[in-house]
This record gives C-alpha cells, sequence and structure tokens, in this order.
C-alpha cells in the first residue's frame, strides 16, 4: 500500500494505494462536502440511510489510515467509482466541483500509468517542493525504482497480501540495520511519516542496495539474504570511516526551515 494526502479547496483528504487503485477516505469527503463539524456521524446516518436500510452491498472498504493522534486506524475507503456514487448521496454545492477535481486526479493516474515518466517528475516536484536537496532526490527516486522491481518480483512469485510485503520488508531492514521499520521509525522519532523520506544519503543507498540484491536473489524467502549483503557493506564501510553509518537524522527540520523562510 501507499499512503498520501491530497488537498481540495485547501481541505486534506487521505487516500491509500490498495488493490492497484486510489482509495480516499469517506470521512474526509464527508468533511470536504458538508462542512460538517461532525463527519463521521454524517457519513453513519448516510450509510445507514443510503445503503444499509435498502439492503443495497456496501461501496466502501475498511482501510488503515493516519488518524489525528498519528496511529493508523481502519476507516471507511472508497475507490474513484464508488466516490462519485458517494457524493450522488449527499446534497452538497460542491459536488460538480468535487467530481470535476476527483475526474482529474483520476486521469493524472491513468496518464502515469501510461507513461511512468510523468508520476517521477510529480514525485520530484512533490519532494522539491518540501525543500529535499537535488542529490538527496535523485536516490530517492531510483530507490522507489528499486522498490517497485522487487515487488513486482514478489507478486509474480505469489506475495499479495500487504502483511506479508511487510513481513519480507522488516526482513531485509533489520538484516541491513539491525532494526524493523517500526524500531527505525522510533530511532528516527518518526511517527506516521515515510521512513525513506527521512533517511540521509548513506541510509538510502544501503536500502537500495538490500532490495537490489533481494531482487537479484529472486527468491522471497530469501529476503534476508539480500538484507545481509547490504550488511556486509554497512560494517565494513563503518569500518573504513570509523563511524555508524545509521543517524537519528531525519528531514524533518527542513519542513521547519522552509516555514521560517517564508514568515
Amino acid at each position: 500500500m501507499a499512503e498520501g494526502l491530497i488537498v481540495f479547496q485547501d481541505r486534506k483528504i487521505r487516500r491509500l494505494w490498495y488493490n492497484n487503485e486510489w482509495f480516499y477516505s469517506v470521512v474526509d469527503v464527508v468533511q470536504v462536502l458538508t462542512d460538517s463539524p461532525t463527519p463521521r456521524q454524517y457519513w453513519g446516518k448516510v450509510k445507514d440511510r443510503e445503503f444499509i436500510q435498502l439492503e443495497l452491498s456496501p461501496i466502501w472498504v475498511q482501510l488503515k489510515m493516519p488518524a489525528e493522534d498519528g496511529k493508523l486506524r481502519y476507516t471507511d475507503g472508497v475507490n474513484t467509482k464508488n466516490a462519485f456514487r458517494l457524493i450522488q448521496s449527499i446534497p452538497s454545492k460542491k459536488a460538480e466541483p468535487f467530481k470535476m477535481w476527483l475526474a482529474q486526479v483520476g486521469k493524472e493516474r491513468i496518464e502515469e500509468i501510461e507513461n511512468p515518466e510523468l508520476a517521477q517528475d510529480r514525485v520530484k516536484e512533490y519532494y522539491e517542493l518540501k525543500g529535499y536537496p537535488k542529490d538527496w532526490i535523485d536516490k530517492r527516486l531510483r530507490g522507489i525504482a528499486i522498490r517497485q522491481d522487487l515487488t513486482a518480483e514478489w507478486k509474480s512469485r505469489g506475495v499479495q497480501e500487504e502483511k506479508d510485503f511487510a513481513i519480507l520488508t522488516n526482513e531485509i531492514t533489520k538484516a541491513t540495520f539491525g532494526k524493523t521499520v517500526g524500531e527505525y521509525k522510533q530511532f528516527k522519532s518518526l511517527k506516521n511519516q515515510n521512513l525513506r523520506d527521512h533517511m540521509t544519503d548513506w541510509e538510502l543507498i544501503l536500502t537500495m542496495v538490500g532490495e537490489k540484491a533481494t531482487t537479484d536473489i529472486t527468491v522471497a524467502k530469501t529476503a534476508k539474504e539480500g538484507g545481509d549483503i547490504a550488511k556486509n557493506t554497512r560494517t565494513e564501510l563503518e569500518q573504513k570511516i570509523s563511524k555508524t553509518i545509521m543517524s537519528k537524522e531525519n528531514y524533518l527540520h527542513l519542513i521547519e526551515k522552509k516555514k521560517k523562510r517564508l514568515k
């Protein structure tokens, strides 16, 4: 899964890449459309009136998305098709602008599938706006490509469940750095942020080494072997430079610096 936030008229909407399409937080969509101070309760009434009482098939699925407290919690999500059905169930003056915006978001995704370079350009622009340096962005984009190759290989060998991807990723990270993804995030004082967005150059490079090695080794059960190769690289390098590669540094400070410049 891939997480993300998108903005409609200054309102944030959580979304999650799941089963090869984006799913949007129903509660967030309801809040945008209604400006309700209690969107969860509002959605509960719509859900009961429009679907449960009529015994219609549910248009939503339960997915884990970041909550206000930073933790991942289950919430109702809808794909683009069912988001349009949801809009039809809620009277709102924002309905038409929201439909147009949603269609544009979907159009961009189709364009990215047809031309992957567009997706890469948009990701690059995203990191540039956040203030990341060019050299770091280049490594991050390369890391994304290597990660995609790895997950494609896993899928070709029957790995489908999200938990299985997480387990295999943890194997590589644990072997490379001696920490699981969760432990590494705690080490860097992160909560619901993407760990790789807060890695240093060397951490990104070693992550790429581990995942590229695992891809070439091919068999999913040998994920640890790919991490071991990256671990050996890390250990030898640390001996040469007489210091650890693993860093508590993260890129949250870039956001603060940018805010100060804008003041």
